[in-house]
C-alpha cells in the first residue's frame, strides 16, 4: 500500500500521442516522465533479469498504448510493440520523476543503471 503523500498519486495523464506520462502526487508535486526513460528503465524481469540494478535498454517502442492501475501500489504500462510485463510501483515512478526533474532526460539515460527501488 502506498500511504506517503509523496508516493500517492492523485492524477495520471497520458494524452494520446504525447511523449510523456504526467503524474500529480498527494504532496502537490507533479512528475513528467519521458516515455523513452520509462521504457528504457522498464523494471520487468524480462528486461532486467533478477539483479539488484536496473539497466537502461535502448530501442524499445516508446508509444504508450495503455496504462492501468495495479492494486494500490503501481501502474502497468503497455507499449506499442505489445510489451506489458513491467509493473512500475508508485515509489519507483516518484523516484524516477525526481531524478528527471534534477538531471533531465539525456542525463538520466546516460546514467545507464539505477538501483532497484
Amino acid at each position: 500500500m502506498t500511504d506517503l503523500p509523496r508516493t500517492r498519486p492523485t492524477g495520471v495523464k497520458a494524452p494520446h500521442g504525447a511523449q510523456d506520462l504526467e503524474i500529480s502526487w498527494a504532496d502537490g508535486h507533479r512528475s513528467k516522465l519521458s516515455h523513452e526513460v520509462l521504457r528504457g528503465y522498464c523494471p520487468c524481469a524480462g528486461c532486467q533479469g533478477h539483479s539488484g540494478i536496473i539497466q537502461f535498454q535502448e530501442g524499445g517502442n516508446t508509444v504508450l498504448r495503455n496504462l492501468e492501475q495495479v492494486g494500490n501500489y503501481a501502474l502497468g504500462l503497455t507499449w506499442g510493440d505489445g510489451h506489458d510485463s513491467g509493473i512500475y510501483s508508485f515509489r519507483y515512478l516518484r523516484a524516477l520523476g525526481d531524478l528527471l526533474d534534477a538531471q533531465g532526460v539525456e542525463a538520466v539515460k546516460a546514467l545507464g543503471t539505477l538501483p532497484r527501488i
